[in-house]
């Protein structure tokens, strides 16, 4: 019940925070609307009991009474959904809203690449969609909470024993709250299947993904899996509601049984004349109201404990972000590198699992340089990028920047001085100068910087079909859809907009290109590399598979299950015979 107390605090100060005006309207309105109930049965008791004893005037009165309460009662209650609409919209949004800063707020990925974190947002972006939901019921509660307390008033009054009657809406809040947390748990245990069927609605409805699904015939076979994917959630999730339906069943039958004696009890007192016919109305129609009031109140509660357990999945999500933020930094990026960038004793495991992924890594990449990283596939190549972006922390060892471990610079100063490229690249549809723009988001309105950027990335042919202002993406009615390579094109020359990294990062980001067009682009840009280190420094790390562009690096480190196997230049390694020869060997004799 404290959850439940806490999540509908937060959820008014957000409807308070969103707009005053608005949340004291619907709180009136609510609290009217329900109080109007309990009022119009004692209403209907006096216009009863003046008409037994024939006072016209009065009856009359009592009418009118009627009137107005069953107006109010029936009408109040929509004006407020009316007030509480847009309220409600703002706070799915804020919530939203909270959602996306806590996905991000991490200067790491790990609650992205965690199963279990992963479930979370996957419950929590759901749950999100339920929040105007929530807050209704919470207006609903406050409103509710008077009546019931106006219905006991009056019940008190006819018979003391009649106060027993709320109290039986006891066991159907009881069982409502295990029926919730029965819920509660299979939606948690569903997670992933739900997940894994929203991946695969996904793939079977995306518009760059059917020509492969047709080749493949794969439509019948994903619709296949989804299909049994989704059958193992909704088993679940349909295993559950039965359970609670089977125990909101027994809290009610306990109340039946309580308003029907409750009817007999003041039937009985009328019968030897202790009562009027005007306090039989009243009871049987406040006894009708409380067994509405329990049913409201077990739907309410209901709604009220699936959003405090988004807010405590929230909090839990938030202390696991929080708990992976990087400790005090206190030493600032350097302006230009001297030495390079080392890395002394590495090791790391991903949070969660067992075997190290990096063991005893020592490397030197010197100020200035080219390096390229080759190897296997799952050999470390990509979690040693990650790492030097800062996306996670060595599990031991350090990273020095010159002499400076990279755990002491704040990684938003490091982040601005480095600058990547991925395999993985964000397809954003913008227009696209501002799809190129923000990867340097001062000038993401500076068209020289800009296109000088797409030149550095060979992108110059796409200005032939699209202009800076030309709308991207298919999400859009006039948005243009371009290849994968033209995609990637642009996403290079976003890697690219930052004219004086520290370090520049390219994970496989030419995979969609011809290797003809990547040994160009590699070697336009190794040119262009000598003379910003000269000014800053700068290291350039390229991943590849492709050995003819590896091959113009000016250090080439061949890495093997999560070790550094080689490091040399490319006349070097491919004399030693070790994996390095092997490798270009191969890949040689597939070219001629």
């Amino acid at each position: 019940m404290r959850a439940v107390l806490t999540g509908a605090a937060r959820m008014i100060a957000t409807a308070w925070r969103m707009d005053r005006r608005k949340t004291i309207v619907s709180v009136v309105l609510m609290i009217s609307g329900a109080l109007a109930a309990p009022a119009l049965a004692a209403a209907l008791a006096w216009m009863t009991g003046a008409v037994v004893a024939g006072e016209t005037g009065t009856a009359a009165l009592a009418g009118v009474a009627v009137a107005v309460l069953a107006v109010a009662w029936l009408t109040f209650g929509h004006f407020a959904h009316i007030a509480y609409f847009e309220l409600s919209e703002l706070a799915e949004l804020d919530f939203a809203e909270q959602l996306i800063t806590l996905s991000n707020g991490s200067a790491g990925i790990e609650h992205h690449e965690r199963p279990e974190h992963a479930d979370t947002l996957t419950v929590l972006q759901q749950e999100s969609r339920q929040f105007r939901v929530g807050l209704e019921a919470l207006l609903n509660s406050l409103g509710l909470a008077l009546a019931v307390t106006l219905t006991a008033i009056l019940l008190i009054r006819v018979n003391p024993w009649l106060l027993l009657l709320p109290l039986a809406a006891i066991p159907p809040l009881f069982t409502g709250r295990l029926a919730e947390r029965v819920q509660d748990r299979a939606r948690t245990r569903t997670a992933e299947p739900t997940r894994v069927a929203l991946n695969l609605f996904h793939l079977t409805t995306s518009a760059p993904l059917a020509g492969e699904l047709r080749v493949f015939r794969l439509a019948d076979e994903l619709r296949g899996r989804h299909r049994a994917v989704w059958a193992t959630a909704t088993r679940g999730l349909w295993r559950a509601h039965l359970a609670s339906t089977w125990l909101r069943a027994a809290g009610q039958i306990i109340f039946a049984l309580a308003y029907a004696g409750a009817v007999l009890l003041v039937v009985r007192d009328a019968l030897t004349g202790r009562r009027g016919v005007a306090d039989v109305v009243l009871v049987i129609a406040l006894a009708a109201q409380v067994n509405q009031q329990v049913t409201t109140a077990v739907t309410l509660l209901q709604d009220l404990q699936r959003m405090a357990s988004a807010y405590r999945r929230l909090a839990g999500l938030t202390e696991v972000v929080t708990a992976t933020a990087p400790g005090p930094a206190d030493q600032s990026p350097p302006d230009r590198l001297r030495d390079g960038i080392t890395l002394r004793d590495v090791s790391f495991t991903y949070p969660g699992t067992a075997a190290p992924v990096l063991g005893e890594v020592n490397l030197q990449l010197p100020a200035g340089s080219t390096v390229a990283i080759v190897g296997e596939n799952g050999a470390g190549k990509t979690t040693l990028v990650k790492l030097l972006c800062g996306f996670y922390r060595p599990t031991a060892g350090q990273v020095l920047v010159d002499d400076t471990d990279l755990a002491r610079i704040p990684l938003d100063g490091w982040r601005e001085r480095i600058a990547a490229g991925f395999q993985d690249f964000v397809r954003y549809e913008f227009p696209a100068g501002q799809t190129v723009g923000v990867g340097d988001l001062p000038r993401i309105d500076d068209e020289p910087a800009l296109l000088d950027a797409l030149h550095r990335a060979q992108a110059d042919d796409l200005l032939d079909r699209l202009t800076l202002d030309t709308q991207l993406g298919k999400t859009y009615a006039d948005g243009l859809e371009l290849s994968g390579g033209q995609w990637q094109k642009l996403a290079l020359g976003r890697a690219l907009m930052r004219s004086a990294p520290l370090l520049l990062v390219l994970d496989e980001p030419t995979s969609a290109l011809d290797p003809q067009a990547e040994h160009a682009l590699f070697e336009r840009y190794a040119e262009q590399a000598k003379r910003v280190s000269e000014a800053t420094g700068a290291i350039t790390l390229f991943v590849s598979h492709r050995f003819s562009t590896v091959r113009m690096a000016d250090l080439i480190i061949v890495v093997q299950d999560g070790r550094i196997a080689e490091a040399g230049t490319h006349d070097e390694l491919s004399s030693s015979g070790g994996l390095y020869a092997e490798l270009f060997a191969l890949q040689a004799r597939a070219y001629t």
